[in-house]
């Protein structure tokens, strides 16, 4: 009987996933597009309990700091199962009170009169299109500055519903209902 018993909840364990599942991925990443999934996994394994680690440092998978890493670029440990699960497209973004106010640029080199809100030193490989506004159209080496520089994604995008100036955000971090233009 007690061989059944175990032989059943092995057999039961493989269809239904349960358990602790530690995800890590960086705190922009996390704090839009991955929370918006929760609910829906949750739904569908309702015996597994999440953690999610939001560090813009990569953790040790081999270390066992997480089970799974969802990252902007490959992992710098080879070793990892990798599958892409998205494209990240970065699109300029202002507040309606920023447009109203300064107006919207409609060329690129309208933007050496605007205010630029951009990723702060040292910007990771994965977000330097975030800055493309300082040189877009400028010549090699030239640079427009920055009104306000952040080393946050969720900061810059706060700013710029603030009205502090226009920025390249990636899709992942805008809803439609966020009031950006």
């Amino acid at each position: 009987m007690k061989l059944e018993s175990v032989k059943m909840r092995l057999t039961e364990a493989k269809d239904r996933p349960s358990g602790l599942l530690r995800i890590t991925t960086t705190v922009g990443l996390g704090t839009g597009w991955l929370t918006e999934r929760i609910p829906e996994f949750l739904e569908l394994y309702p015996e597994i309990n999440l953690q999610l680690i939001l560090a813009n440092e990569e953790l040790d998978l081999t270390m066992r700091q997480a089970d799974c890493a969802i990252r902007l670029r490959q992992p710098l440990q080879p070793d990892l199962i990798q599958r892409k699960l998205f494209t990240v497209h970065f699109h300029v973004y202002a507040a309606p009170s920023y447009v109203n106010k300064y107006g919207k640029p409609t060329t690129i080199g309208e933007l050496n009169k605007h205010r630029l809100v951009t990723f702060g030193e040292p910007v990771p490989p994965h977000l330097n299109d975030m800055n493309w506004l300082e040189t877009a159209g400028l010549t090699e080496g030239a640079k427009r500055s920055a009104t306000l520089q952040i080393n946050n994604i969720l900061s810059i995008k706060l700013a710029v519903q603030r009205g502090s100036g226009i920025a390249m955000l990636p899709d992942y971090m805008v809803d439609k209902d966020d009031g950006l233009v």
